[in-house]
């Protein structure tokens, strides 16, 4: 009896370790700098967004998952429109939206930084209609101005600043070739 267990545990383990239920997803700026990280965890709810940036223009700034997993600088036009998998209108406070990718604006504060917790609620990170690790993935894209909520395609939120790839496999930099510090250099141009 207690191996038929053991074997039940073992089994849902491995299951399990095949469901990506959290991913690091990097961000990058225009410059191809990394900038911070947005933690994706699945959750009842949808996704849940653990949000930590530097190097913003104080304020409110729009922030959206888009339809594809590619973080292409300087203007990240790549990583396509909104991910809307229901064909729903753009905006959290449109009476026919949102688009799924649809968030809640971030506010940097006087020094540039976000620190955000933030909810994509119906998505996930498992399979099925609403996944953002479907086909190639999707990206999340931060915007230069604050979305109105309601303007049609994106909420007039300005172009867009910092992408980062949301992928199944590993690599979810923001591009071919994982940017390089510029301080990693400080050393040799001191000599």
């Amino acid at each position: 009896m207690r191996f038929i267990f053991l074997l039940t545990i073992l089994i849902l383990t491995a299951c399990q370790a095949d469901s990506p239920t959290s991913q690091e997803v990097q961000m990058y700026n225009a410059s191809g700098d990394m900038v911070g990280t947005a933690k994706l965890n699945e959750q009842e709810e949808g996704v849940g967004i653990e949000l930590k940036l530097e190097g913003l223009e104080p304020g409110f700034h729009g922030i959206h998952v888009h339809e594809f997993p590619k973080c292409e600088g300087p203007d990240f036009t790549t990583a396509g429109n909104h991910y809307n998998p229901e064909g729903n209108e753009h905006g959290l406070m449109h009476p026919e939206g949102p688009h799924l990718g649809d968030l809640p604006n971030i506010e940097a504060d006087g020094g540039g930084l976000v620190e955000a917790e933030l909810m994509l609620a119906g998505a996930t990170l498992l399979d099925g209609k609403n996944s953002l690790l479907s086909e190639e993935g999707t990206s999340l894209v931060v915007h230069e101005a604050q979305d109105d909520g309601v303007s049609q395609p994106s909420g007039e939120s300005g172009p867009r600043i910092l992408c980062g790839e949301i992928k199944k496999d590993e690599d979810s930099g923001g591009g071919e070739e994982s940017p390089t510090d510029p301080t990693d250099f400080n050393e040799e141009q001191d000599e």
